[in-house]
């Protein structure tokens, strides 16, 4: 199966069309931006890294009876995917405080959540992507009440099964994104990806706040050592591979 033309160039990946309208190509680039694209960079090697993390954690939940979008990786960089229609919401998990959440509430960073924290956000670049309330989401019609509950049930769903998945690695989610799409069967599954770019991972082998973070933190913060860490989880999660 080859690809055709590109159908969406988005900050991390570009998606292809294939010869079978079921499948597209998603394939992984190595930018890298922060702040609303306001800062751009690259890292060295993150595609690879990053479709290869996604893979094996789509799997992972498939396993778990979490439907994705995920078919196989023709390549290094590329991942061949079920054909979905992106809802356009960013659903965030949090567990414990950290980035947006103690800049708007003033919650000290690394305060542990007495329960998993869902958020919705309107995936839109122009307006910065905010944070909307389910009143708003259906005002907007961004999406069903029936969807909207899905959204919270599997986000919750694949918030534990990561937890203990990144607990045996010896990490620690703090948060992460979460984007979902809508397949020709009208059901909606986990699409777009799971990675240090769209997690918060913290290395449970320090205390150093600078030095446990194994996420695109360390590029926003300047923290150094970006591909290290990038490579650091993959080789984790390699390493707990049954």
């Amino acid at each position: 199966m080859s690809a055709l033309e590109p159908l969406y160039e988005g900050k991390a990946k570009l998606l292809y069309r294939t010869d079978d309208p079921e499948v597209l190509l998603t394939r992984f680039k190595d930018d890298a931006t922060a702040f609303n694209a306001q800062k751009r960079g690259q890292i060295v090697g993150k595609g690879a890294i990053n479709c290869e993390i996604s893979s094996y954690l789509f799997q992972v939940l498939e396993q778990s009876g979490i439907p994705t979008h995920f078919l196989d990786c023709p390549s290094a960089t590329e991942m061949r995917v079920r054909a979905v229609t992106i809802l356009p919401i960013e659903v965030v998990v949090r567990n414990i405080a950290a980035g947006s959440l103690c800049k708007q509430t003033g919650i000290a960073l690394g305060t542990v959540l007495p329960q998993p924290l869902v958020e919705f956000y309107y995936k839109n670049d122009a307006l910065g992507d905010p944070l909307l309330t389910r009143d708003r989401l259906l005002l907007m019609e961004l999406a069903t009440p029936e969807q909207l509950e899905m959204l919270q049930s599997q986000a919750l769903q694949i918030n534990q099964r990561l937890i203990d998945f990144f607990q045996s690695c010896g990490i620690t989610l703090v948060d992460f994104k979460l984007e979902f799409g809508v397949d020709s069967h009208q059901r909606v599954i986990l699409a777009d990806e799971i990675s240090p770019d769209t997690c918060r991972l913290w290395n449970q082998a320090t205390d150093d706040p600078n030095q446990r973070v194994m996420d695109k933190d360390r590029f926003r913060q300047d923290l150094g050592q970006v591909e290290a860490a990038y490579q650091q989880v993959l080789e984790r999660i390699k390493g707990n591979r049954v």
